[in-house]
This record gives structure tokens, C-alpha cells and sequence, in this order.
């Protein structure tokens, strides 16, 4: 944990750094004002850590607050840090000119006053968009026509959510706002594919009712993500038991003896002290005729020794970074970052950009989403 804070003070840090020097070089702020701001921004830098300790010490009026504030703060940071690099980048170009004329004059431009309140503008105008896009979850719509369904389940309708985040941020209009969505969709079966809680667990008992009156006759079924692991294992374990999924833990199951259900736990677990279960391979066995294999996992990685052990994996995690362009980071990670993928053997990865938000309560060109798969039973035809 101490090298997790040491990297986010750095990097969080030398963002604060950036903005208040671009500010000053500006506005040219009194010494007065430049200690108030530098007050102000020691305090919005901590703000995350306050948030955890005021939480964990049952605080949590309070660490909501901070939470709010504090997140919509480092929201509005990144895309004033993207801004204002970007006029850097444009800057260079300029100053490899000659001197004098008509580049100095555009290099002024772009780092005078009017262009940073521009950019200030800017950033606030995106964060309020970003703010709005988070809260417009998309139906995304999968339909797959297969010959591995039995006659007797000549089509099944399988909802997932992920990333849905309920903790400090997200709550019961959230999970309200969810469980309407999901019930219009009469879905079939209901899964969660990891990240269904965030790193603070406490007052979210309410939303297990919620979460549980959700239609799905075929049953609910869930997978761990790393936010299980990190808003305590045994809590979160229990919570979504009790919103009425079956967890599976590296474990399988079949569904009306035509759908074949395998679900992993995530890496995440090995920090926390989880021994290694049996490998997917292992766990997928053969893939049976006549019956349909789902693979729950919650990261969008593809094991080279399971192809052709099943029809769909259904991951999410990387929330198709979330905000633009933080997106182009997430991608070095993980290249299949949303939508849907051939998997080499057979069979397809559908990559959920995620249903809620980790950290600012925003999205930019990264609408969340809730996806429905139709499954459908191929007509045979006649020799």
C-alpha cells in the first residue's frame, strides 16, 4: 500500500504542480493568493485519503462529502491537465521557428491569460458533460445464433451488469436506477461480472433489496473483482449473496441442463492471501455438445489454453478508460478494451465498458452500459 500512495501522490501530485504553474505564469497571483491556492490544492489532494480514513472511522456523512468533492475535483484536473498540454504541444512547433514575427505572438497566445481561462472553461464545460454521460446508461445489445442450445431452450436472455461501484459514490438511486433497466429487458438470467461494490462497504445494506427484486427467473449469478478484494473480501462476499447472486469462486454450474455457466475469481485475490483454484482450463473441461459455456471473468484476458472451451466470455474492468483520453493508457494494458472479439478456437469475448464509475463520477466517450445477450437457437435445416 505505501508504494500505491507514494505512485498516487507523484503522479496526483505533479498535476496539482502543473495546474498551479500554469495558472501563475497566467494570472500572476499575489504571494497572498498563491498560499491560500496552495492550501486549497494540499487540501483536494488529500481529499481521497481523508475520504478512506473518515469512512473507515464511520464518519461517512462526512466522507461523502469529501468524496464527492474531491473526485469532481480530480476529474475537472485531468481534463485541465490534458488541455493544457495540448497547448504545450502546439507551443513547441512554434518555438523552433525563427524569433520575433508572427511565432512569438502565437507563442504568447497560447500561454497568456485569455488562453488559460479558455482552457479553464473548457475543462469545466467537458466535466459537466462527462458528469451528465455518466448517469445515460446504454443498452448494448448482443444477439448470438448457435446450434449448441438444446429444443427445449430454443432462446435465452442473459443481462450483465459490471462495474457498478456501489459504495460512497454510487447508491440507491444508482442501483434503483439499474435494477428499472434490467427489469424492462426481462432477461432470462442476470449476471455480475465483478466490481459490483467499491472499496467501502458500510450503509449499503439497503441496496441488497434492491439489488435482490430484480426479475431474472433463470437465477443471478456473479464473479469477484479486484474491488471485492478491496472493500474487504468476507463483506463483500456477503453482500452479494444476499442481493441474491450465486457467486462462483473457480467454480461451474448448468442452467436447465443446456447452459453451462464457469466463473473465475480475480487475480486480485492472490495479495489478499486466496490460493490458486483450478486453471480455466481445467475448470471448463470440455466444452459439451448440446450445451452452451459462458466464461465469467472479470478482466478482458484471454487464456490461450481455453479456446475452444466456450461460446462467450463476458469481462468488463477497463470501462473503456472511462474518460478520454485516458483510454489510450488503459489500452496498453488491456488491448481489448470494449466490444465484442473473436476468440482464437471459437467463440467470442464480449468487454463491457462497465455500468457505474471508479473514482470521478464521469464518463467521456466511454458511455456506461448494461448488455443484453439473446441467445438463439439455430433453425436446423433439412438434409
Amino acid at each position: 500500500m505505501s508504494l500505491f500512495l507514494l505512485s498516487f501522490f507523484l503522479v496526483y501530485g505533479s498535476m496539482h504542480v502543473y495546474a498551479l504553474l500554469k495558472a501563475r505564469s497566467a494570472l500572476a497571483f499575489s504571494p497572498g493568493t498563491l498560499l491560500a491556492l496552495l492550501l486549497l490544492l494540499g487540501i483536494l489532494l488529500c481529499a481521497p485519503i481523508v475520504t478512506q480514513l473518515l469512512s473507515r472511522h464511520g464518519y461517512e456523512g462526512a466522507s461523502r462529502s469529501i468524496a464527492y468533492v474531491g473526485y469532481l475535483w480530480m476529474g475537472f484536473l485531468f481534463f485541465l491537465t490534458c488541455l493544457n498540454l495540448s497547448a504545450d504541444l502546439l507551443r513547441l512547433p512554434l518555438w523552433a521557428m525563427e524569433r520575433g514575427g508572427i511565432a512569438v505572438n502565437a507563442r504568447g497566445v497560447l500561454a497568456g491569460r485569455p488562453a488559460f481561462l479558455c482552457i479553464a472553461g473548457l475543462a469545466v464545460a467537458l466535466s459537466a458533460y462527462a458528469v451528465a454521460e455518466a448517469c445515460r446508461i446504454e443498452v448494448v445489445r448482443v444477439r448470438i445464433v448457435t446450434d449448441r442450445l438444446p429444443a427445449s431452450v430454443p432462446s435465452l436472455r442473459i443481462a450483465q451488469i459490471t462495474d457498478l461501484h456501489l459504495g460512497l459514490i454510487h447508491r440507491s438511486s444508482m442501483a434503483r436506477k439499474v435494477a428499472a433497466i434490467v427489469a424492462r429487458e426481462h432477461p432470462d438470467l442476470l449476471v455480475s461480472s465483478g466490481d459490483l461494490v467499491d472499496g467501502q462497504l458500510d450503509g449499503i445494506t439497503a441496496l441488497e433489496e434492491i439489488l435482490r427484486e430484480i426479475p431474472a427467473p433463470r437465477g443471478k449469478i456473479a464473479v469477484l473483482g479486484n474491488h471485492e478484494y478491496y472493500g474487504g473480501i468476507d463483506r463483500s462476499i456477503a453482500f452479494t449473496r444476499k442481493s441474491g447472486f450465486t457467486l462462483l469462486r473457480d467454480e461451474a454450474v448448468t442452467i436447465d441442463n443446456a447452459v453451462r455457466i464457469a466463473g473465475v475469481d480475480d487475480p486480485a485475490g492472490a495479495r489478499f492471501g486466496r490460493t490458486d483454484g483450478p486453471s480455466e482450463a481445467v475448470l471448463l473441461g470440455d466444452r459439451p455438445d448440446g450445451r452452451f459455456t459462458i466464461l465469467l471473468k472479470h478482466r478482458p484476458q484471454l487464456d490461450p489454453a481455453t479456446g475452444g472451451k466456450f461460446d462467450l466470455q463476458l469481462s468488463g474492468h477497463t470501462h473503456n478508460g472511462q474518460i478520454f483520453p485516458f483510454r489510450l493508457l488503459t489500452r496498453l494494458f488491456f488491448p481489448l478494451l470494449a466490444g465484442d472479439h473473436p476468440v482464437p478456437g471459437g467463440g467470442i469475448l464480449h468487454v463491457s465498458r462497465g455500468t457505474g464509475t471508479w473514482g470521478p463520477p464521469m464518463r467521456f466517450l466511454a458511455p456506461p452500459e448494461i448488455t443484453v445477450v439473446d441467445i438463439e437457437r439455430s433453425i436446423p435445416v433439412d438434409s
